[in-house]
């Protein structure tokens, strides 16, 4: 069966291959898949080139020198924490020493055996720490007239006692081969218990134990010498491990 197709059809079509066989009449194509992935990879790229410079920038920041304005500010700054220290340790002649855990601190704990030199040692020690509640921590003091810092403390009370000279940071302290370990379970009041708290290597924190689970320290700018609990989750996150001071061998 055949089809009819109108002759002004016949006629638009013939038309239509004339042209393209002229290379008049254009068909445009579909856009190539080409070109977007093309773009994607350049837009990826740019924005690595730019994340390469940011850091660039970032790390000439970070190594920039302090001007001498900023310094300016930091020695400033430090002079005005100094002069509020002086005047909190001026005042501490009117404040009530703190009080310590037991009205029994001179005698032995159970289980505690001490000579009586140890004790006397032991006494020493205690009284000076005492005197010393509710001072500011002032960074590398070790004197009642500076303030302490907590190595500083632990440096001011214990060397009246000792036959030997002691380490002034706590790091030193803790690494002390001639000091003997000391298992948290088996501590005995005047014992060093150390702690590791802006996580660099070693310790940086020391205090001095006094027996019942607390000990006495100094503990960072801003804060006054206390007693803490050594049960608390902070300090038994950051705990490092204890030493012994006073020995027979070691005292006076």
């Amino acid at each position: 069966m055949l089809t009819f197709i109108p002759s002004q059809t016949l006629r638009r079509v013939a038309l239509v291959a004339a042209l393209m066989v002229a290379g008049t009449l254009h068909v445009e194509a579909a856009p190539r898949r080409e070109s977007v992935t093309d773009e994607e990879s350049a837009a990826k790229t740019r924005m690595r080139n730019r994340e390469a410079l940011l850091k660039k920038a970032r790390t000439r920041i970070a190594v920039v020198p302090v001007t001498p304005e900023q310094k300016r500010k930091q020695s400033e700054a430090k002079r005005l924490e100094r002069v509020q220290n002086r005047e909190q340790l001026a005042m501490h002649k009117r404040w009530q020493p703190g009080k310590l855990s037991t009205d029994m601190i001179w005698e032995p704990l159970p289980g505690e055996k001490m000579s009586p030199r140890l004790q006397a040692s032991l006494k020493k020690v205690i009284q000076l720490l005492q005197q010393q509640i509710g001072k500011p921590y002032v960074w590398g003091g070790q004197t009642p007239e500076q303030g302490f810092d907590c190595s500083g403390l632990v440096f001011y009370a214990f060397t009246p006692v000792l036959s030997r000279n002691l380490p002034r940071t706590a790091n030193g302290m803790y690494q002390d081969r001639t000091l003997r370990q000391i298992k948290q379970d088996k501590l005995r009041r005047g014992d060093l218990v150390f702690f590791n708290i802006n996580q660099r290597p070693g310790a940086d924190h020391v205090g001095v134990y006094l027996g019942d689970g607390k000990f006495i320290e100094a503990p960072r700018t801003g804060l006054n010498i206390r007693i803490s609990q050594l049960s608390d989750n902070f300090w038994q996150d950051h705990y490092l491990g204890a030493r012994r001071l006073l020995t027979d061998e070691a005292v006076l």
